[in-house]
């Protein structure tokens, strides 16, 4: 295939491959991997049949790559007698295209038979996808189906049932076997009976006299021994440091303050308040009563130690010595290192004669159960080979085509596999909507895009909930905004609730960038408008509770508080005369200089508004360049190979504004129409400003009879005279310094 002659189309700002015949697939190992519009997509949130894109991803890590998709398109056309039939990208696979003159094949083949033998279709001459997916979940239901797996009901012996039971009662994370059920596998077995084998092996250390001083009692007497050990302990040494010094005896005893704290709360016999108090007073060389002066909260467990070790071991008494404490101890250290050094504690659940019972041949029969199991995968493997190979010849080119390049994309002959359904909003379809799976990361990388993002929460009839990211590529953002509703359809036409939930701005057209401005300068001067009318309102509140007030105070007899009078401020007074009149002449010569253009004023007019708006066209206009698909589709998991541009044409087709249908009629009646207003009326007020404006600043003398010019009418306070005084001021000036200047 080295010679292969590919053929490109232009798409996306993007040079992308045309795959349409199998010769194009079997090539692809030979098409530099730097021309593949993507190298790598995940295994779920596309709109590909998830099973394909798990059967092509061989190392099982959730994605699809390159070097995988390749090997899948050789393995297929390796077991088809005429590779083509991958690219017919047929549901059913005719049992006569399976290569049989290899061993893979011929298993391929018997096995797709006996998969239609199976379904009472022993005459069928095809296999389709649906078919084998019936075969194989009937065959995974079975007891022995290959997958390694022993649940308990592939046994009738109860004796094998009960023990696979307690394997799995022992196991972390049991494994499931295909039909659902958990199950024993060989290593379960394995680590199973390894730590039984240990378990037993330390019961059976535990047999001699020295570690079993008390029998078959002894493990009961050493737990009562352990509780209170360190108890125990404490309240002997703090005995001994008060022999030592005198002086301890109050502290070794706590403080008073401590009682006093604990007393102060509702106390119980166990209570924990008085749980870390000596077991009883300390004294110098004293003994450990056994039945009265002890903490209350250590009497069952002293109790216990008490009847289960001391009575057993040294004779019932009611107080224990240091030195008694000292020879039980001596003679439970066998059973204390023994009891340290247990093994098999996975399995201590069980009991000693479970595990017992268990260790005499239990083994053996399960792993022979686990290896019946095993001696059916030859048959689970080359069903799933029937599987992957009719996915294969349905799908690889629908994915290569979603993958190598973006061909169903940039086409529209029908949705991309990453294109989940389509967002209705705002009188818009939206049909480039992406699944996510956490908004707030997506939008970090997304946000590269360029594009107008809408991220919106899904919820269907069901109850269940999903996310998607919307690029909005056509129309305006005026009522778009966060906590709107909308209506998603997905891929099979179920209908999902959608609401708002982040939005990630960018321009959306060169239309919408040209009004921006003046969008958000209304917008501003209604704000600034709410803004003084709130505080209007707070200071028309204010005076009419002071007013109140006052009425009260007349009212009770109280004397008024006197008003202070306002100031009037003139240097502010005269900031606003200063302001008022440098604003009138800012105007005023931005009028003259308009007038001034004549017959070119509709041109001043467009200079105007291209001034205002043409920074914001000119951001807008680059980031439209930049607009592209990679980064919406690296935030899910791909490997966007190629900077797949959106421009604003095929923007506009992926986002459908709402028209009426050719041909509809029109009713133009709106009986809740607004009034008209009469623009022609204002046209003329603003028509007859203009020329009494012009008038004024003498731009019409020209045009008129001397008797009704502005200079003649105004006189020496007509704008043009006071032009012409100013003019020929310094002329004049100039005319008197000749004058005044010696003649040589």
């Amino acid at each position: 295939m080295a010679d292969h002659t590919w053929r490109f189309f232009r798409a996306g700002g993007v040079d992308q491959v045309q795959l349409t015949t199998a010769k194009d697939l079997l090539a692809l190992d030979q098409l530099d991997q730097k021309l593949w519009v993507a190298l790598a997509c995940p295994v779920k949130g596309l709109e590909l049949d998830e099973r394909t894109l798990q059967l092509i991803d061989t190392d099982n890590d959730g994605r699809v790559n390159a070097k995988e998709l390749i090997a899948a398109v050789k393995w297929a056309a390796g077991l088809l007698k005429d590779p083509e039939v991958i690219a017919k990208r047929s549901p059913e696979l005719p049992l006569a295209a399976i290569d049989t003159s290899n061993d893979e094949g011929k298993v391929v083949h018997d096995t797709a038979k006996a998969l239609l033998a199976s379904l009472d279709k022993s005459d069928a001459t095809a296999l389709a996808v649906a078919d084998v997916k019936d075969a194989i979940e009937k065959f995974n239901k079975q007891r022995w189906n290959g997958d390694g797996v022993v649940p308990a009901s592939s046994t009738d012996d109860e004796a094998e049932k009960k023990a696979i039971a307690d394997v799995l009662a022992c196991t972390e994370a049991p494994a499931t076997d295909k039909n659902g059920d958990p199950g024993i596998t060989a290593d379960s077995v394995k680590v199973f009976f390894e730590e039984l084998d240990a378990y037993v092996g330390w019961l059976d250390a535990g047999q001699n006299e020295a570690a079993r001083p008390l029998g078959d009692a002894t493990t009961d007497a050493y737990a009562a021994y352990e509780k209170v050990r360190a108890k125990v302990d404490d309240f002997f040494t703090r005995c001994r440091v008060a022999a030592f010094d005198a002086r301890a005896l109050v502290a070794v005893n706590r403080e008073e303050s401590e009682y006093l704290a604990a007393a102060a709360k509702d106390l119980q016999i166990t209570a924990d308040e008085v749980a870390h108090f000596p077991l009883a007073h300390v004294e110098s060389d004293a003994k450990l009563p056994l039945a009265q002066r002890l903490n209350p909260a250590w009497i069952d467990a002293m109790t216990a130690l008490r009847e289960k070790v001391v009575a057993p071991l040294l004779g019932d008494r009611t107080e224990l010595s240091y030195d008694d404490w000292m020879t039980l101890r001596g003679k439970l250290a066998a059973h204390a290192t023994w009891a340290k050094d247990k093994k098999g504690a996975k399995v201590d659940k069980l009991g000693a004669e479970r595990t017992r019972e268990l260790a005499k041949g239990f083994r053996e029969k399960l792993d022979a159960l686990v290896k019946k199991d095993e001696a059916a995968r030859p048959m689970a493997e080359a069903r799933e080979k029937v599987e992957k190979l009719l996915h294969l010849t349905r799908d690889l080119m629908t994915v290569a085509n979603n993958f190598v390049s973006f061909r169903d994309f940039y086409a529209k002959k029908g949705p991309a596999s990453f294109q989940i359904g389509t967002l209705y909003i705002d009188q818009r379809a939206c049909e480039l909507c992406i699944r996510v799976n956490d908004a707030g990361k997506h939008a970090t990388m997304a946000a590269h895009s360029k594009s107008y993002l809408l991220y919106c929460d899904l919820k269907n009839a069901k109850g269940e909930t999903m996310q998607l990211a919307a690029a909005m590529t056509n129309g305006d953002v005026d009522n778009l905004m966060v906590g709107r509703n909308g209506l998603f359809y997905d891929r099979k036409g179920n209908a999902w609730d959608a609401t708002v939930t982040r939005i990630v701005d960018n321009p959306i057209s060169i239309r919408q960038a040209f009004w921006s401005p003046y969008k958000k300068f209304l917008r501003l001067v209604e704000e600034q408008i709410e803004r003084r009318a709130q505080a209007a309102q707070a200071e028309a509140d204010a005076s009419v509770t002071a007013a109140a007030e006052q009425t009260d105070q007349a009212a009770s007899g109280q004397p008024r508080a006197p008003q202070t009078p306002r100031k009037l401020d003139i240097g502010v007074v005269a900031a606003i005369g200063v302001a008022v009149g440098g604003i009138t002449a800012a105007l005023g010569a931005l009028l003259e200089a308009f007038f001034g253009l004549g017959f070119w004023m509709p041109l001043g007019v467009i200079g105007l508004m291209m001034l205002i708006s043409g920074p914001s066209m000119a951001i807008a206009f680059l980031k439209l360049r930049q607009r592209n698909l990679g980064p919406l589709l690296d935030a899910n998991g791909w490997a966007v190979n190629a900077k797949a541009k959106v421009n604003v044409p095929f923007g506009e087709s992926l986002t459908k504004v709402a028209t009426i249908p050719k041909g509809s009629q029109r009713d133009l009646h709106d009986p809740f129409a607004e009034k008209k207003r009469p623009w022609k009326f204002y046209l003329f007020v603003l028509l007859l400003l203009g020329l009494a404006l012009g008038w004024y600043i003498g731009k019409l003398d020209s045009y008129l009879p001397e008797k009704v010019r502005s200079t003649t009418v105004l006189g020496e306070a007509a704008p043009a005279n006071v032009r012409v005084v100013e003019e020929e001021a310094p002329a004049a000036e100039g005319a008197a310094e000749g004058e005044a200047a010696p003649t040589p």
